[in-house]
């Protein structure tokens, strides 16, 4: 069951996860929760490594041994332990499910579909079992969204879901919504999600001969084979300081994504972050994306996107203000930390008025 939450002297929380704040889904799910409520916590985040590629492992070899000693001596008794998705890249579901078995109070926070077995490295950690045991140990399991949700509650009794939420002040909004003399079209993502654009490709080479347009392609910052030679394509880095004042400098934004078991386990971040800026955008309507593109007034897309992407662009001006204005209100609304922490509070056991 949730535990009623304390009040009085901050309680022991341990924040575990395989990565550090580096890693995407570290930062947005544990992290920036942290920092919004003022939070001070014991981090059990493994070697401290960004990812498990195995060239970073190699590199990091002395470190992560280390970790894997420590994370196996950890006691957790009497305290509150916040696990996010995996204690160690290479466990296969027990040393996570003793965290969360002998702590005080348990939350298991997934925001992806972690449970499919898409990969040797999921293969090697039996990730369905992993994610069963974990579902089953905890006390409660913080799902970032129904599909999610759905999938946990054949383990637990105690599932919650909380998407993942945004800092609006964290973001510079759009003050007018004027078309660059090159129209600016963003997208954010991973250096492992880039493939999600190839399928825009086609159309978008349709929309560059018609306005001109730039394609700013925010991640690695590094070319991309599978994009070809097209000059209108920019590659950014993304950057926790740069990120804001990027997504302000475009137009319209863009959230393609494949209708498959994996896609609809994602939590829309990056549409998030888009209205957070108060961008117009267009996106495919799979898993969370569905309802997030509804309450910004984003265009959902199945077919044409050079159709819809065009609209964005000859609308007048106003109505792409409205679009922007309306994603600004939406995103406080309903995706905010703000909003959202009494109940994301209430799952980890923590009082939400002074985050203790």
């Amino acid at each position: 069951m949730v535990p009623e939450p304390v009040s009085g002297p901050a309680p022991a929380l341990i924040a575990v996860s395989s990565y550090s704040r580096q890693a995407g889904s570290t930062r947005v799910r544990l992290y920036d929760w942290f920092d919004h409520l003022g939070l001070s916590v014991r981090a059990q985040c493994h070697a401290g490594l960004p990812n498990a590629r195995p060239g970073t492992i190699l590199g990091h070899l002395p470190a992560v041994v280390a970790a894997e000693r420590e994370l196996r001596r950890l006691d957790v008794g009497g305290q509150r332990v916040l696990l996010s998705r995996s204690a160690s890249p290479f466990s296969r579901g027990t040393v996570e499910a003793r965290l969360l078995r002998e702590a005080a109070h348990s939350a298991y926070d997934v925001d992806d579909a972690v449970y499919l077995s898409l990969s040797w490295r999921d293969r090697i950690s039996a990730a369905p079992a992993k994610f069963a045991a974990c579902a089953r140990a905890a006390d409660v399991v913080i799902a970032g969204n129904d599909t999610l949700a759905e999938e946990a509650g054949r383990y637990s009794d105690e599932v919650v879901v909380v998407p993942s939420c945004v800092e609006p002040g964290a973001y510079r909004p759009k003050s007018s919504w004027t078309l660059a003399e090159r129209p600016r079209i963003v997208w954010l993502g991973s250096g492992s999600t880039e493939a999600y654009l190839l399928d825009l490709l086609p159309a978008l080479d349709r929309l560059e001969r018609r306005y001109g347009i730039e394609l700013r392609v925010i991640s690695t910052g590094r070319p991309n084979a599978g994009f070809g030679d097209r000059p209108w394509v920019r590659y950014v880095p993304w950057r926790e300081d740069t990120v804001a004042v990027e997504l302000q400098q475009a137009d319209i934004a863009v959230a393609p994504l494949p209708d498959t078991p994996f896609a609809r386990g994602k939590c829309a971040y990056k549409l998030l972050q888009y209205a957070a800026t108060g961008l117009p955008m267009a996106g495919s309507p799979v898993g969370a994306n569905r309802l997030a593109l509804e309450r910004f007034g984003g265009s959902s897309v199945t077919g044409d996107w050079e159709e819809a992407l065009g609209a964005l662009l000859d609308a007048p001006e106003s109505v792409r203000a409205d679009l922007g204005r309306r994603a600004l209100d939406a995103v406080a609304r309903h995706y905010s930390f703000a909003v959202w922490a009494p109940v994301w509070c209430a799952a980890v056991g923590i009082e939400p008025s002074t985050g203790g």
